[in-house]
């Protein structure tokens, strides 16, 4: 399995940057992306620079409908791939990606082999990722607008959680994650040490 962080605030030498998130999860059967940032110009150039085209992407995840998660979308969808959008998405924005892909209500299930959707939290109407890996549980998020804490004690209940990566939002309780062994905090983390 493989991650790479595809849109971000940040970038290294050849990739683009811009305001929003984009991850992207490679398994030996499937590419799943967990949001789309904010320009889909962007989106499509990182991929491509990872060697990755819109049509080689199974499945797509969107965390939360903010702009600078659900921007891109557009420029990515295909008849194929299978959208996991949270429940609370507009009905036109519902109905737009059913035009265009194969859309599934969020619930807390498999999306893909040993990825899991938490189901959206009502508190916040956002949804993170829990992926199975060798030496436990990684989280991925998008802005951690319910809580960090909530997204972690909802990934728990899957198992041992060993990294943490993604948007934290306004977290600065560090000692809630000072057991994890990867901690990588990227857009929408206001408090970095």
């Amino acid at each position: 399995m493989k991650l790479r962080i595809v849109y971000d605030n940040e970038a290294d030498e050849g990739f683009l940057n811009g305001w929003g998130f984009s991850c992207l999860i490679e398994t030996a059967r499937e590419k799943v992306l967990f949001d789309a940032g904010w320009d889909g110009n962007i989106l499509l150039h990182n991929l491509k620079r990872f060697g990755v085209g819109r049509e080689e992407i199974d499945v797509i995840v969107i965390s939360h409908t903010h702009w600078d998660h659900v921007g891109g979308i557009t420029h990515i969808l295909h008849p194929q791939v299978v959208v996991h959008l949270p429940d609370s998405s507009s009905p036109r924005l519902k109905e737009e990606i059913a035009r265009r892909a194969k859309r599934v209500e969020t619930k807390p299930l498999s999306i893909a082999e040993h990825i899991y959707t938490t189901g959206e939290f009502k508190s916040g109407k956002e949804q993170a990722l829990v992926i199975e890996t060798r030496v436990g549980l990684l989280v991925v998020t998008g802005c951690a607008h319910p809580g960090l804490e909530t997204i972690l004690d909802a990934a728990r209940a899957f198992g041992d959680v060993c990294g943490l990566i993604g948007g934290f939002h306004g977290f600065n309780r560090y000692e809630y994650i000072g057991d994890l062994s990867m901690i990588i905090p990227c857009h929408c983390t206001r408090y970095k040490q």
